[in-house]
């Protein structure tokens, strides 16, 4: 049984001394001694007694000798995640963890982390100058660690739950082309290849490495569709990031014969791809930006975009025919219908008066007829 008791000794000096320890048994059924630091009451030494019984029932108590370091967590997190993310994603966390949450935790016990440790750590990245997009990723990656701490019983809670995620002040407007822009950079595109490069990137809303990786097999020439079952980044092929990136994108008329066309004059290659390089790989996406995409726009005389601009673009003609939100989430594969309104909300037109017509004629219309007001139905005279 657990008990608070205390322990006599002598110092250097010879003198007789008390420290006062906790007695109990861990989790796993072994007989543990704590000491206490000298000078603790007693009554401090029982809260501390409750806490470690606590750890005890959960199961998450590690003895001082055994409690791991951050930088230790961390590494074993990596090679965890390794498996099973994307090579540029393990990257990003590998350069967090080396470069920016290692040499700040450093050797901290993993559960001494907390909430104070944490808001000094952004505190510190602030003085740095991180800005607020990079610094939540840093914190991202934080609570992957300590979600992977919690798990194997490392520390009790994640304290990056309750840290406030800083927040980006002016965030940039999303760049969108009309339609008459967008005519002028498929009649400046080049080949034959690139512009129906483009007009599908445009007229489909498909992510640039979605279009790199497609495959003739991908295109549904019956249901006038294309299939989004893989993408190509960072020189390999991936499965889609998320359930609803694995998609089917509505082609019209004019984007199914620019395809066609080009099926024609597209040469054999061992991948079967729709836009292939000259050795039958899929184009380089910094050669498709730099040799392609940038000297198009130049030669229509536009504005300098991204290329990820003609997936906006796609969105943005969308929303301008009235289509409905869910529909836009569909096509572009958002995880959910919040990602598309935070990100194309402010696009949306916030005066409807059409339907403000018709909720009045719902409400208020009867067989042609509008209703009676309170005020006709009283008698003249009355008021």
């Amino acid at each position: 049984m657990a008990c608070v008791t205390e322990k006599k000794y002598r110092d250097k000096a010879g003198k007789e001394r008390i420290r006062i320890v906790i007695d109990f048994y861990d989790q796993h059924g072994k007989r543990r001694i704590k000491t206490l630091p000298e000078g603790t009451s007693k009554k401090d030494a029982k809260k501390e007694l409750r806490k470690i019984e606590d750890q005890v029932a959960r199961d998450t108590y590690l003895p001082k000798d055994r409690t791991p370091a951050f930088s230790e967590v961390a590494s074993d997190w990596l090679e965890y995640k390794k498996p099973n993310i994307r090579a540029s994603t393990y990257q990003q966390y590998e350069g967090h963890v080396k470069n920016h949450l290692a040499p700040y935790f450093g050797n901290t016990p993993i559960p001494r982390i907390n909430f104070d440790a944490i808001e000094k750590f952004i505190s510190h990245c602030n003085k740095q100058g991180v800005i607020p997009p990079t610094l939540r990723k840093f914190l991202v990656t934080l609570g992957g660690i300590f979600k992977y701490a919690v798990r194997k019983k490392y520390c009790d809670f994640n304290p990056i739950r309750d840290i406030e995620k800083p927040k980006t002040k002016n965030k940039k407007q999303i760049e969108v082309f009309k339609p008459e822009e967008i005519r002028a950079l498929l009649e400046n595109a080049g080949d034959t290849k690139i512009r129906t490069l483009f007009t599908l990137a445009v007229m489909s809303g498909m992510r640039q490495g979605e279009i790199l990786g497609l495959k003739w097999t991908d295109i549904d020439w019956f249901n006038c569709q294309v299939h989004v079952r893989r993408t190509f980044n960072h020189k390999r092929f991936y499965e889609p990031k998320t359930a609803t990136s694995n998609r089917s994108i509505d082609l019209g008329p004019s984007v199914i014969a620019s395809l066609k066309e080009w099926q024609l004059a597209c040469p054999p290659s061992d991948l079967n791809l729709v836009f292939p390089n000259e050795y039958g790989k899929p184009i380089d996406d910094s050669n498709l930006r730099n040799r392609y995409f940038n000297p198009a726009l130049r030669r229509a005389k536009l504005r300098g975009i991204r290329f990820h601009d003609l997936r906006h673009s796609y969105a943005s003609l969308l929303i301008d025919q009235g289509e409905h939100p869910k529909y836009i989430q569909s096509q572009m594969g958002h995880s959910s219908i919040n990602v598309t309104m935070d990100t194309y909300g402010h696009l949306m037109n916030p005066v409807n008066r059409e339907a403000s017509k018709r909720l009045d004629e719902t409400v208020f219309k009867k067989s042609g007829d509008f209703l009676v007001t309170q005020k006709e139905k009283v008698p003249s005279g009355t008021l």
